[in-house]
């Protein structure tokens, strides 16, 4: 390739993801609103939020749990937010033991209580093990968020409320969460400073 030729998908990428979050505001901002409602109102009565997903989505679950627990844009008692991606001898023992379409459903059994939430991220909504954490939660009386791409997939008719992304490509979609999932830590966070 060119460097012309460089230039110019960089820009492509660049004005497709600068679409998607557009879009975005249009068609996700009232489940967002929902969203960090429902999770303002779970940790305003001493709950937690559980946050599952694989790959990137993975990296989003610790991301956005980090915001949630650290800070986001001001200074705040810490939120407890736990991103069940990050221990390794518990993932690798229960993929293991019982298969890796069970290492974020178990952890909702052991750590879920009525009247915490999961926010579970998947591009496509339809992977196994957020799907069974899902269901799992229900089960529990979790309420369920889904942050997931176009369709929804599986993961949907699982979850109380989704926020579904837009974007034809995976990274599109991905850009795109991680801006909604930013947009709901702030509104979690104006909420505690009202």
């Amino acid at each position: 390739m060119t460097r012309q030729a460089d230039v110019a998908l960089v820009r492509r990428d660049l004005e497709e993801s600068a679409r998607n979050l557009i879009l975005a505001g249009k068609q996700a901002a009232p489940a967002v609103a929902e969203a960090a409602e429902t999770v303002f109102g779970v940790f305003s009565k001493g709950g937690k939020l559980l946050i599952c997903g694989n790959g990137g989505s993975a990296a989003d679950s610790q991301h956005l749990a980090a915001e949630l627990v650290v800070r986001f844009e001001r200074e705040r008692r810490p939120l407890a937010a736990v991103a069940l991606t990050t221990d390794t001898s518990l993932l690798t023992a229960e993929a293991n033991d019982h298969g890796f379409e069970t290492v974020f459903s178990r952890q909702v059994l052991a750590l879920g209580r009525r009247g915490d939430a999961l926010l579970a991220i998947s591009t496509s909504g339809n992977s196994p093990n957020t799907v069974a954490a899902c269901r799992q939660a229900r089960k529990l009386g979790l309420k369920v968020i889904g942050l997931t791409g176009p369709s929804g997939g599986r993961m949907a008719r699982h979850c109380h409320l989704v926020i579904k992304a837009p974007g034809g490509r995976t990274a599109a979609i991905q850009e795109c969460q991680l801006a909604l999932g930013h947009a709901l830590c702030g509104l979690v966070e104006s909420g505690l400073a009202r």
